[in-house]
């Protein structure tokens, strides 16, 4: 049965309960992985004659150097959703520094990044804060960021009245931090974390709690402040590489899936209509049952390019339980390096495994890089408004 044109909130509520809208729901920009990087950005604007729409592009993340797309660039592209993502603490503001051939800077959490002057596309980690000998009295010792600041969450009022004044858009939240596991790697450095996690796993337990604890306590202001306007509450936690997992799945179901159903069901506690949305790159296809059971409703990238996580048995296996929100166009090899004629197959092919029954949300996989030549955006987005009506 034909379905009427929807709003973008009713197209993304439909989606979000596996049922079929009148199209495939579309994301750009509203979380941190489903974003497009300034460069491209750019590019994209000067190839479609829109340089006047957004004349000086502003930076959403600095890390990822993403772009912040305006609402009527979203609009003129048909995306239907809209983020809110927390601001910077009022304690904290960051300080670019040129040292030799790197910009640097230093987040609020103590950790150090740099980025080549010439040529650099991102920050990459330098430093950590929690590197060396360390006991969990020393952990106590550290000063943790404020998740309660007020600065965090100030701009969403204003962000909800400025959009809705356009459009019944889909709004969804994004998370204080990167995720638990993630933060650990992040703090202790990746060498040091791998190997508390079986020499000193009490300490990786004290401080995956207090990460757990400050995005509690971040999340239940941010819920009760805003909280009935938006659908999705967004974490990212990666647990997988190209071939395999981080960690075995008996690490992450002793240390990790506790926390993180701890965090989710305190989300949907203070927000039961919300959808819980979480991002995982890699190959986690042995994890899926257990996010499942942790409370996660949400899969975001879908990374093809991985092992195991073919888009069609993935829907057929888990299509019931999940909303799969990316996995629109391999962005490893295609998006960027393939035909434009590669980019519609692409696109396509994924479109037939992943919308019928509904439960899925179009987005690339991961950010679209700064070497994605528009050509190759505008091949996925024309072949996207072409097949995305149900």
């Amino acid at each position: 049965m034909a379905v009427g044109k929807m709003t973008p909130r009713e197209r993304v509520e439909n989606a979000l309960n596996h049922k079929e809208p009148d199209r495939i729901p579309l994301d750009l920009g509203a979380t941190k992985m489903t974003g497009i990087s300034i460069r491209a950005y750019q590019n994209y604007l000067t190839y479609k004659g829109w340089n006047e729409m957004d004349p000086e592009p502003k930076i959403l993340d600095p890390v990822q150097q993403l772009a912040l797309v305006p609402d009527d660039v979203l609009d003129r592209l048909g995306v239907d959703t809209r983020g809110l993502i927390p601001s910077s603490p009022s304690s904290y503001k960051a300080e670019y520094k040129e040292v030799g051939d790197y910009i640097k800077f230093t987040d609020e959490w103590g950790i150090d990044w740099k980025m080549p002057k010439t040529g650099g596309y991102y920050f990459d980690m330098s430093s950590h804060p929690m590197t060396g000998d360390m006991t969990i009295f020393d952990l106590s010792q550290y000063k943790w960021p404020d998740p309660l600041d007020d600065a965090r969450t100030a701009q969403f009022p204003g962000r909800l009245e400025e959009s809705g004044k356009l459009g019944s858009y889909a709004f969804v939240m994004h998370g204080v931090s990167s995720g638990l596991l993630e933060m650990a790697l992040r703090l202790r450095g990746f060498e040091q974390l791998f190997m508390d996690l079986v020499l000193d796993p009490g300490l990786v337990c004290s401080i995956l709690d207090r990460v757990v604890e400050f995005k509690i306590a971040y999340w239940e202001k941010a819920l009760d402040e805003v909280g009935e306007d938006i659908l999705v509450a967004v974490e990212a936690d990666d647990l997988g590489t190209q071939d395999s997992l981080l960690i075995s799945p008996e690490m992450y179901r002793k240390l990790i899936k506790p926390r993180q159903a701890k965090l989710f069901s305190s989300i949907k506690r203070r927000a039961p209509h919300v959808k819980v949305f979480l991002h995982s790159c890699g190959a986690i296809r042995p994890l899926i049952p257990d996010l499942i059971e942790a409370g996660v409703d949400i899969l975001n990238p879908v990374q093809v390019s991985a092992k195991d996580m073919d888009t069609k048995a993935l829907k057929k296996e888990f299509g019931n339980d999940l909303v799969f929100w990316g996995g629109g166009i391999d962005t490893q090899r295609i998006l960027p390096f393939g035909s434009p004629h590669e980019v519609k197959e692409e696109v396509k092919r994924r479109i037939e495994d992943l919308a019928p029954g509904g439960g899925f949300i179009f987005a690339t996989i991961h950010n679209i890089q700064a070497d994605v030549p528009p050509e190759n955006l505008e091949a996925m987005l024309e072949t996207f408004e072409q097949y995305a009506g149900y």
